[in-house]
């Protein structure tokens, strides 16, 4: 087996934690996963990416009138 030299370049080993979270608004879907960021921010730190797991969204005479978000965080652990 062969021996893998990593760069400078190469990404550090690292653990992650997931958090799971839902984020809401009626302005957008981006706002909303802009908002569940920006308050996980507030009590988590080293967050470092996001995926988007389901999006919904609430009608109200034939127009969105609300978008939900949920989405898992990873932060890096200390």
């Amino acid at each position: 087996m062969s021996r893998l030299t990593l760069g400078s370049n190469a990404m550090s080993n690292h653990v992650y934690k997931l958090l799971e979270l839902t984020g809401s608004s009626s302005v957008s879907i981006e706002d909303a996963v802009s908002t569940a960021i920006a308050t996980a921010h507030k009590t988590v730190r080293n967050i470092q990416w996001f995926t988007i797991t389901e999006t919904r969204g609430h009608v109200v005479d034939g127009k969105v009138a609300h978008w939900q978000v949920s989405l898992k965080i990873g932060f890096t652990l200390e």
